[in-house]
């Protein structure tokens, strides 16, 4: 593959770059003109290549660790206390990184997720790395 051979372009943006791109998207193309980069065969690109990247999102109702034994003795109607309490809000995971907090809802006959605390995106990009 072509793009594997091109050093200067690689399947996975640095953070930097991909900061970069976040601040700079929906501005013209001075922007790249003030701030030259090594790699310029990536100008003006966008985010538009990441759009139909696939992600794995989660979410997670709580934890508990359980010693093996307990977990031989599981059968129907087993309860595993967790260490959230009832009305706590839900961790939002997206490719195993924490994105934001919400509440369950019911989305017809669905569960789903309303946010009610997003992670700044700059706290994002941070823990890309």
């Amino acid at each position: 593959m072509e793009s594997r051979n091109n050093p200067n372009q690689s399947a996975r943006p640095a953070p930097e770059e991909l900061k970069e791109l976040l601040d700079n998207e929906g501005s013209d193309s001075m922007s790249s003109a003030r701030h030259p980069r090594k790699d310029q065969g990536r100008e003006g690109r966008g985010l538009d290549f990441l759009y139909d990247v696939p992600l794995q999102i989660s979410v997670e109702v709580g934890r508990s660790k359980i010693l093996l034994k307990d977990l031989l003795r599981m059968g129907e109607g087993y309860v595993i206390e967790l260490d959230k309490m009832a009305g706590e809000p839900l961790d939002l995971y997206v490719n195993s990184r924490l994105i934001a907090r919400g509440e369950a809802v019911m989305v017809g006959e669905k569960f789903g997720i309303r946010l009610t605390d997003v992670i700044s995106t700059s706290d994002r990009i941070e823990k890309l790395g």
